[in-house]
């Protein structure tokens, strides 16, 4: 809990530095600090949150996933193909895309724990795969709503109480139910067990290769939630570029958010928090006038500052406790 609120107060003193520096120290309006602005990066957090919270499962158990942007791209072009190309109704397009989705988690989960491969090279194998499956399906087509299907549309473009995005709050819906699920049930306890240490997770009983799949399968889930919602956002979905990149976000999310990329550590409300801060970082690009071709330095240096102080934290916590343990054994 420390930890998180640790993030919390980092997010906030991004927040009113990047507010300030913007206005010369409220010398001139903020745009920054402007409504508007505060419901789009609530918005786009609400988005890029879904995301990171599904990287969190997997970056828990010790794991990474790459494919998550293309995998974006795959659901994100498939459920309006189906919707408006195809004419297949509503929940059946629900369905295929968050069913394809799971079973592709599934996939990376019994390539990694029955056949041992790394989970770096099964979903970097898995990026370049369902990119080419979205431009072979859609024959590089755009796929998109037009002006159809607006009541479904609510679902990113809603005002709740008329001033919090849509997305915002089901990233809150994600989020509670991914934390209840994480510390408050026994498969959540055995993903944290799992992530510090699988050789004695194992010796105690736990089915690790288990929850390595589950883990892989709920951050594929959430990945194709996000493709649909993305796709719902934007209206126009490129196979070739839609979710580009989104799997950065992601991760960094969940690494800002606290998540140790050793696995065993990470909490829901830190990775929201991580991702709003990165969404205000990619914003303080912008108003500060940071050239936008910056963007990815600047995201590339925040994970990397991340892992550098989640190490230095891991070895001053590791000498701390060598120092108690030789005091106790002086004693």
């Amino acid at each position: 809990m420390r930890k998180t609120i640790g993030i919390f107060t980092l997010l906030l003193a991004i927040f009113l530095l990047t507010g300030l520096l913007e206005s010369n120290l409220f010398s001139k309006k903020s745009y920054f600090f402007d409504s508007g602005n505060v419901f789009n990066m609530a918005k786009w957090t609400g988005l890029f949150g879904i995301l990171a919270v599904g990287a969190c499962f997997v970056i828990i158990t010790g794991g990474i996933d790459l494919s998550i942007g293309s995998l974006i791209g795959l659901t994100g072009a498939l459920f309006p193909l189906l919707l408006v190309g195809k004419g297949w109704p509503i929940f059946a397009g629900f369905a295929i895309v968050l069913i394809l989705a799971m079973t592709i988690g599934l996939v990376h989960g019994l390539l990694i724990t029955k056949l041992k491969l790394q989970p770096f090279i099964v979903t970097l194998c898995g990026l370049f795969i369902y990119r080419g499956i979205a431009r072979y399906m859609t024959g590089e087509m755009n796929q998109g709503f037009g002006n159809s299907f607006g009541n479904l549309r609510q679902l990113v473009k809603f005002k709740v109480f008329g001033f919090i995005p849509m997305p915002f709050m089901n990233l809150i819906i994600v989020g509670i139910i991914a934390a209840v699920f994480l510390n408050r049930t026994t498969y959540g306890r055995y993903l944290l067990a799992l992530g510090r240490n699988e050789s004695a997770a194992r010796y105690s009983g736990i089915n690790t290769d288990r929850m390595v799949i589950v883990a892989y399968i709920i951050c594929s889930l959430l990945a194709g939630v996000g493709g649909i919602l993305f796709a719902l956002e934007q209206n126009s979905v490129q196979p070739s570029t839609f979710g580009n990149f989104y799997e950065l976000y992601a991760i960094a999310g969940a690494v800002l958010g606290g998540c140790s990329l050793r696995g065993g550590e990470g909490a829901i409300l830190g990775v929201i928090c991580g991702a709003a801060m990165l969404e205000v970082i990619r914003n303080a690009v912008i108003f500060l006038n940071v050239k936008t071709e910056s963007e990815f330095t600047v995201i590339g240096f925040v994970i990397l500052i991340g892992v550098t102080v989640d190490e230095l934290v891991r070895r001053f916590s590791e000498r701390q406790i060598n120092i108690r343990h030789q005091k106790e054994v002086g004693i």
